[in-house]
Order: C-alpha cells, then structure tokens, then sequence
C-alpha cells in the first residue's frame, strides 16, 4: 500500500516515523510511557496477547481465561487477524522468527 492511500494522514504518518526511529525497547518504554497512560499501554499488549493466541490456534474460550478481555475484544482481534490487513500477521511472524533465531 502506498502512502497516498485513503487510510493515511500527515500526522498518522509522522507518529509512524517517529516509532521507526525508536532504537530499542528502552526507548520504546520511554516514548510509549510518554503517550500513553499504563492502562492504554496494557490494553494495547493484552490485543496483542489474544492476536498471538488467536494465531495459535486457541479458542474464545482459551483466551478469556488467559486475560480478562470482553467477546467483543477477542472477535474484533480476529476480524482483524483473518480479513484485516496483515499487520498482526507481520508482527506476529516477525516475533515468532526472533524467537526461532534466539533459541538458535
């Protein structure tokens, strides 16, 4: 997708760009810390959390006991998981083949 795509905006694109330019996960905990409250910054993670479960293969009823997130959440990660476009797939490769090089 290019960036002259419907879904992008000047300031969408430059919160992207100052992300890329984060070099490691202590910056990332400081400028993440900055923007966000703890509350959001978890219920970004925990998303994340039920994407990769959801990849994996676990049930609705699998997640819910993992983290306390609503349907509506766990249905809304796998819309986006299966007819979305792509980004948590590309994520959740990309951390399955770190995992896989560092137990290398």
């Amino acid at each position: 997708m290019n960036r002259h795509s419907s879904n992008y905006s000047p300031i969408l694109n430059e919160l992207f760009e100052a992300i890329l330019s984060l070099e490691d996960l202590d910056d990332c905990y400081n400028f993440f810390g900055d923007l966000f409250t703890m509350q959001e910054l978890t219920t970004f993670a925990q998303r994340l959390q039920v994407a990769k479960l959801l990849y994996e293969e676990h049930t609705y009823e699998m997640v819910r006991k993992q983290f306390p997130v609503s349907n509506a959440t766990i249905t809304r990660v796998s819309t986006a998981l299966h007819y979305g476009k792509g980004g948590y797939r590309k994520v959740l490769e990309g951390m399955r083949q770190r995992e896989s090089a560092e137990e290398a």
